[in-house]
């Protein structure tokens, strides 16, 4: 058995994830030497490179590849072995590993607020990411719970709906469709769209839609904030295909509008994601079981006020 330390195991894998020493340095709280000097002392136990460090840039050897995996399974199983013990003793505190799609982030901290009043001993670590982000950091076993639409295909997870979400096209208020009621959809294949990045849920949502329409209109340009998206729309530059939870605020004040096509808004669900495998801690379930119980009227609520 290689005579490896578990702070080892945890240098490896943040340097490996950021492929900066600094940055894992920042995150795990030590200095860049001391990172250093864990890899130096565990590439001696291994007596193979794990990181080159020719460039300017780090990446991972052959070899650092393949230990990464293993190195991912130890600590997924320990932080397993972890949230047993803390079942096992009944443990009201914790530390929630929460993810959510960046077109979640509109009502999920509120969500997470309210929670947190309930249970204040929790402690959050939120991370924001789209749908394909979100998969691979839930396959790395980074996280107890995703908030997502579409349950991910490629990995054996357990996803469960709480609330609707409603995804339409909008315009400028000055766009020429914006009044019109009855829009057929052969008008939309005339409009430049702007569109989310390649691993956003809502394109694929968009491509596969358009695919049902036999539609293909023109992409204006790509982006991967739906804040610039929704801007850009409100300056005319195009039209979008959105999250209306995105963009409460603006359809309320009348700077956008949801273009009244009778096939839309099309409505998909909001779903609490977690690895079938993983036991959740006890902050993990709590969290679960308060989305389940309470997520549904909440995001009614907010959106509807």
């Amino acid at each position: 058995m290689l005579p490896v330390t578990l702070r080892q195991l945890q240098v490896f894998a943040a340097v490996a994830r950021h492929l900066s020493f600094a940055r894992a340095a920042d995150e795990l709280h030590l200095t860049a030497p001391a990172v250093s000097m864990q890899i130096k002392q565990l590439e001696s136990v291994i007596r193979l490179p794990l990181f080159d460090r020719s460039g300017a840039a780090v990446s991972l050897t052959l070899t650092g590849e393949y230990f990464l995996v293993y190195a991912q399974r130890v600590l997924g199983a320990l932080r397993e072995a972890e949230n047993l013990i803390g079942k096992l003793r009944k443990v009201q505190t914790g530390v929630l590993h929460l993810g959510m799609l960046t077109t979640a982030k509109y009502f999920v901290p509120h969500l997470l607020a309210a929670f947190m009043k309930e249970h204040p001993g929790v402690q959050p670590r939120l991370a924001e990411g789209n749908r394909q982000e979100l998969v691979d950091a839930l396959h790395r076993n980074e996280l107890d719970l995703a908030i997502m639409g579409r349950p991910p295909k490629e990995l054996d997870t357990r996803a469960e709906v709480f609330a609707q979400h409603p995804l339409s096209v909008v315009t400028s208020a000055d766009h020429p469709l914006a009044q019109a009621a009855g829009i057929a959809v052969s008008e939309l294949a005339r409009e430049p769209f702007i569109i989310r990045e390649p691993g956003s849920g809502t394109r694929q949502t968009m491509e596969a839609l358009f695919r049902e329409w036999r539609i293909m209109p023109p992409v204006l340009m790509q982006m991967s904030s739906n804040e610039s998206i929704k801007q850009a729309v409100i300056a005319n530059l195009g039209v979008a295909f959105i999250s209306l939870h995105t963009a409460m605020d603006e359809l309320r004040s009348g700077k956008l509008v949801a273009l009244r096509v009778a096939e839309l808004p099309l409505m998909r669900e909001w779903r609490i994601v977690h690895l079938s495998a993983r036991v959740l801690s006890p902050a993990a379930e709590a969290f679960r079981h308060y989305v389940l119980e309470s997520g549904g009227e909440f995001v009614r609520r907010y959106f509807d006020r």
